[in-house]
């Protein structure tokens, strides 16, 4: 698989230069899905820029999402003709978007897309993230056929968690990519 296929879905706000997201882009080669607006995320306009950059990969695509990245995969797959084009997700923690006080903060995500994916796909989900719990990653999971994967308390899973570049996360997304 080219690297260019690899398609990482950073959630709100955007991924920062130490956040593992970042860091497998550089290392990897892997190509981020920009959005124009990582402070006031609208849906469709996540959910069409996604469609876009899949669009544009010229073998089945991997999505590698964070946070939001992950609801936008689940919106767009529920909505665009092409989810052929995605051979699998991994999906790091998943926020509760339906939660009266990230519906405020991230308005129109709510709803959360509960379709079964149309590719295989695995949600990380850690023990004490602030912005899903356990229990909701696994409603999810079923939801979306997806399996669930618990890696204990690493709060929201990015920089702050003091993953560096994510190695245990890294051999997750290469098992993904070799079924």
């Amino acid at each position: 698989m080219k690297p260019s296929n690899v398609l990482i879905l950073p959630g709100w706000q955007n991924s920062g230069p130490t956040h593992w997201q970042s860091l497998w882009e550089v290392k990897h080669g892997f190509r981020r899905v920009e959005q124009h607006d990582w402070m006031r995320p609208l849906r469709g306009d996540w959910i069409a820029r996604l469609e876009e950059v899949v669009l544009s990969c010229d073998e089945p695509a991997v999505l590698v999402a964070h946070s939001l990245g992950c609801i936008q995969a689940a919106a767009w797959a529920a909505h665009s003709k092409n989810t052929a084009r995605v051979k699998a997700a991994l999906l790091v923690a998943v926020p509760d978007v339906e939660r009266e006080d990230l519906r405020e903060v991230l308005p129109g995500w709510s709803p959360i897309a509960r379709g079964k994916l149309p590719f295989h796909a695995e949600i990380v989900a850690s023990t004490d993230d602030p912005y899903g719990g356990l229990d909701k990653a696994g409603l999810l999971a079923a939801a979306w056929g997806a399996d669930l994967v618990s890696i204990g308390p690493r709060g929201h899973i990015n920089s702050g968690s003091g993953l560096a570049d994510w190695p245990e996360g890294f051999a997750m997304l290469d098992a993904l990519m070799q079924r």
